[in-house]
Parts: structure tokens; C-alpha cells; sequence
């Protein structure tokens, strides 16, 4: 039983084999055909050769072509079509969404071959091929195992499909010829014609001049004559025959060369094209990268520019306020001597006897303690000195009266610690022991 199933799939594999063979062969037969026809002729819809070659053609690419599912699970035929649009939808300036557009075109099998006929009429036919095989996931959706389209016969086929750009066809799209729900078939007829080698026709012209020879005996000169002329005919006839058989070899692939040339340059003129482009796109961008270069330069040096002058006004800035501010306190010096100035002036008061005649009120004893100190500061000017005096005169001529409970007040002006609470005030006449510390918090810079 394994014996026979691989017996089985052996000659299904060798038939599959042996139809993309077939295939292939007649598609090269059929494309040499077009091309030696319209050397003489136009090719349009009628020509025998013309609906060969798209009955091949729709042959290859409907090639164990998958069905479509439907809802229920039952397999629908498909035409190729659906693969040529979705495979050939990314090719550039495509006729693809033209074909879709058009309203006497409506089957699947219509638009595939209106798309055959479009796609010759452009020269890109091998182009479309091509770009559909390159994208071989579809490819692989849409044909089954063994198909020609999977296998490597279809990169022979794009390359023979190439030669059919040397012709100019014309065809009618208004779709009576194109909405057949019939398969095309193939007519293998035109290529199983017998052409006899040369070696065989040389064997055959021995044999005749032997048979000539045999019976040149029971013949006449004339009949000699007549064999030898038939003789010569037909050698010049077959020499004819292998003359016009190799130039017809030579004017299809003088064809082929040609047409591969004429790609070859597109492909060439369009990389210069595109050459060109990329070049002048890289100058301007260098030419753009050079002016922001030069912009963020100078900005950079300007920017420079301004934080120096920054700095230096900053620096500046701090050497006035600096001054200003050394220029507003009192110099070390000068509170020493009023410290000392206040002792003196506080002792003697306190080891004299206490008048309270000599200062008729508490603020005149401020005043004049006031002015002492001012008199002994050098820091103050002599516009402050008439100040106090003024003050000093306008507080006494108010005649405000003593109040022994602003005793405590006198030495406000100058130092806490020269005086004392009012009980201490009380019991004690005088304002500051000589012992205690004498510092100037109220002239310090707060």
C-alpha cells in the first residue's frame, strides 16, 4: 500500500512537472511567434498569434490558483485577477485602480484580461510579473504546491515576457470580447510543426543521387537532366529553408538584445536622474548647514559679548554698593571715642555731686548727652551738631516737666547698658556703675 501511494505521487509530481514544462515551452514558442508577426504585420484582438499567447498566458497564471472559501465552507473558483490586484498594487503609475474604475469591464476574468492587454499596450507587462512574484507572501496565499508561479519557471517567465516590449500593440477595451466566462485553450498546432535537420536532409540527398545513379542506366538524358534539376531545387530549396531559419533565430534575439538594451538605458537615465537629485538635494542641504552654522556662530559670539558687559556692570554694580554701604557706617575708630566720651561724661556724674537744678528736666539731660556725643563723633557733620542744638533749644523752651520716671530713659540714645530698672534708679542717684561694660549696640550696622 506505501509501494502504491508513492508510485501515485511520483507521477502526480512528474505531471505537474511536465504541464509547467509544457507551459513555459509553448509561452517562449507563442511570445518568438508574436514577435516574428509583427515584423509584417499589426497585432491586435484578431490575430491568431495575439489569442495563443493570452490563452497561455491566463493558462500560467490561473496554474493550481486557490479557490475562494465561502461562508458555508464551499470552495468557489477564482480567477487570477484577484492576484494581480493585490500583488501589482504597490508597482508605480500602475493601471490597476483604471481597470477597477472601468464600467463595461465587470467579471474578475474580464479585468484580468484587460489588465493583460493594457499592461502590453504599456511595454510593463514583464514588469507587472515581476513586481507581483517579488511579493511572495501573496504569492504564496493565493497558488497552491507545484504552481509555476511558486516555482522557478517563473523568472523565465518575466524574462521571456520581455521581448513583447519591442511591439506596438493595439487593442479595443469596450469589453464584447473580454466578459467570455469560457477558458481559454490553447492551440498547440502552430508548434508541433516537424522541421527536419540538416543533417537528415544531406542523408536524403545522398540517397537520392544514389537512386539517381542506380537508374541512370534504363533512363534518357533527358530524364537525367529533370532528376538532376529536381536534385538541385530541392538542395537550394532546403539551404533557403536553414538560411531563413537562422535569420529569423537572429532577428528574434537581435530583437530581445534590442529591447533589453532599451530597458537597460531607461533603468540607466533614471539612476542619473535620481543621481542628479540626491546631488543637488546634498548641496542645498550643505549649503543651509553652512548658513546655520555661520548664524549660530555670530549669535554664540554676540552672546558672549553680552555676558561680558554683564559681568563687568555686575562687577561694577557690587564696588558701588560696597562703598556706598562702607561710606554709611561709622568707622570703628569713631564709635571707640564715643564709648569713651559717654564714660567720662557718665563718671563725672556720678562722682560729683547730683544737680538736679543744672538740668531742670530729664530731656535736657538727654539733649545734652546727645550733644555731647555728637561733638565727639567725627563721622557726623556740622549740620547735624545745629540740628540737635536746635532741638535741644526747642525742648527747653516747651518746659517740659522733670518726671523722675523717665530717669530710666537718659542713656537710651547711647548705650543699653547705661542705665538701670527704675527701683535701682531709685535707691542709687547715679546712671551707670564704671565697672559694667560699655558697648554701643544702637550704633552698630543692624
Amino acid at each position: 500500500m506505501a509501494s502504491i501511494n508513492g508510485a501515485r505521487k511520483k507521477a502526480a509530481a512528474r505531471n505537474r512537472a511536465v504541464e509547467r514544462r509544457n507551459l513555459i515551452t509553448v509561452c517562449r514558442f507563442s511570445v518568438k511567434t508574436l514577435i516574428d508577426r509583427s515584423c509584417f504585420e499589426t497585432i491586435d484582438d484578431t490575430s491568431p498569434e495575439f489569442i495563443n499567447f493570452v490563452s497561455i498566458l491566463e493558462q500560467i497564471l490561473s496554474h493550481r490558483l486557490k479557490g475562494q472559501v465561502s461562508w458555508f465552507g464551499y470552495e468557489s473558483p477564482r480567477s487570477f485577477w484577484d492576484y494581480v490586484r493585490l500583488a501589482c498594487s504597490k508597482v508605480p503609475h500602475s493601471c490597476i485602480h483604471s481597470i477597477e474604475s472601468m464600467e463595461n469591464v465587470r467579471s474578475s476574468r474580464a479585468k484580468g484580461r484587460a489588465w493583460i492587454r493594457v499592461a502590453l499596450m504599456e511595454k510593463r507587462l514583464s514588469e507587472y510579473i515581476s513586481a507581483a512574484l517579488r511579493d511572495f507572501k501573496t504569492t504564496r496565499r493565493f497558488y497552491e504546491d507545484g504552481a509555476i508561479m511558486l516555482g522557478e519557471e517563473a523568472g523565465l517567465l518575466a524574462d521571456t515576457l520581455i521581448g513583447l516590449n519591442a511591439i506596438d500593440f493595439s487593442f479595443c477595451l469596450k469589453g464584447e470580447g473580454l466578459d467570455g466566462s469560457y477558458p481559454a485553450v490553447i492551440d498547440y498546432t502552430p508548434y508541433l510543426k516537424f522541421t527536419q535537420s540538416s543533417d537528415s536532409i544531406s542523408s536524403d540527398e545522398e540517397e537520392m543521387r544514389t537512386l539517381g545513379s542506380s537508374g541512370s542506366e534504363a533512363s534518357t538524358p533527358e530524364s537525367n537532366m529533370a532528376a538532376s534539376f529536381r536534385t538541385d531545387l530541392s538542395s537550394w530549396y532546403s539551404k533557403y529553408k536553414r538560411v531563413e531559419q537562422k535569420y529569423r533565430v537572429v532577428l528574434e534575439q537581435k530583437g530581445y538584445l534590442e529591447e533589453l538594451v532599451r530597458l537597460r538605458e531607461a533603468q540607466l537615465s533614471e539612476s542619473v536622474s535620481q543621481n542628479k537629485a540626491l546631488l543637488q538635494r546634498f548641496t542645498e542641504a550643505d549649503i543651509s548647514h553652512k548658513l546655520e552654522k555661520d548664524q549660530l556662530e555670530y549669535i554664540i559670539l554676540e552672546l558672549q559679548d553680552q555676558l561680558t558687559v554683564l559681568k563687568n556692570h555686575d562687577l561694577r554694580s557690587r564696588q558701588e554698593l560696597t562703598s556706598h554701604l562702607t561710606n554709611q557706617w561709622p568707622s570703628p575708630g569713631a564709635l571707640d571715642n564715643n564709648a569713651v566720651a559717654l564714660d567720662t561724661l557718665l563718671y563725672q556724674k556720678r562722682t560729683g555731686p547730683w544737680e538736679e537744678k543744672s538740668f531742670p528736666s530729664l530731656d535736657q539731660l538727654s539733649g545734652d548727652m546727645s550733644l555731647s556725643q555728637l561733638s565727639l563723633d567725627p563721622g557726623h557733620t556740622h549740620t547735624r551738631s545745629l540740628d540737635g542744638k536746635t532741638g535741644l533749644a526747642h525742648w527747653h523752651r516747651e518746659g517740659k516737666e522733670d518726671t523722675p520716671s523717665l530717669r530710666g530713659l537718659c542713656g537710651s540714645l547711647t548705650s543699653v547698658a547705661s542705665y538701670k530698672s527704675l527701683a535701682s534708679l531709685k535707691s542709687s542717684e547715679y546712671l551707670a556703675s564704671p565697672t559694667t561694660d560699655m558697648t554701643s549696640p544702637g550704633l552698630t550696622p543692624s
